[in-house]
């Protein structure tokens, strides 16, 4: 059984009884971080580990690299692709300084990431301006209440792709 203690601060569960190994590989993911704000980048590292060793890291790169997608979980998941040469992470855990937004758990969720490993909270990330909160409400809301216009059309056209990956004998499926 897990051993939890509640974080008074975050009024949130937060786990004790992590391992050795845990501790280490999560040291790594936050002097990632504090390193990353003297190389221009935000205050966001990540680690991902297979079998106890790790395979790759990444840091926030969205201002140095003028990518908005280039968070730190998103940059190490690249680097981990390529290190093994597969897109499938199956097997690996990330250590990451701050609890993943909504793009950066997808994203660990599409590479197939075994388990998550979180420092900071997204509330810790909003009280110093990183707050995601607004995606969460726009995911609920219909397409004609989001703040992005959504527009749907030519879908008949468009699935002319879909028929022939369908079709396709030597597909790789993923």
């Amino acid at each position: 059984m897990k051993e939890v203690r509640f974080d008074k601060q975050n009024g949130l569960p937060e786990r004790a009884d992590f391992s050795l190994e845990d501790r280490r590989f999560m040291q790594m993911a936050i002097e990632l971080s504090i390193a990353n704000i003297d190389s221009g980048g935000g205050p966001f590292g990540a680690v991902i580990v297979r079998n106890g060793k790790v395979v790759a890291k990444g840091a926030n790169r969205v201002v140095p690299d003028n990518d908005p997608t280039a968070h730190a979980e998103v940059v190490a998941i690249r680097n981990a692709c390529r290190e093994l040469k597969t897109y499938d992470l199956s097997g690996c855990v990330v250590y990451t300084s701050c609890e993943p937004c909504p793009m950066c758990l997808s994203a660990l969720y599409w590479a197939g990431i075994e388990r998550i490993c979180y420092a900071n909270t997204k509330r810790d990330a909003a009280a110093i301006d990183f707050d995601d909160s607004f995606i969460y409400d726009q995911l609920r809301l219909d397409y004609d209440r989001r703040s992005i216009q959504c527009e749907h059309f030519m879908r008949n056209e468009a699935l002319e792709a879909f028929r022939k990956w369908e079709d396709k004998v030597d597909k790789v499926e993923y």
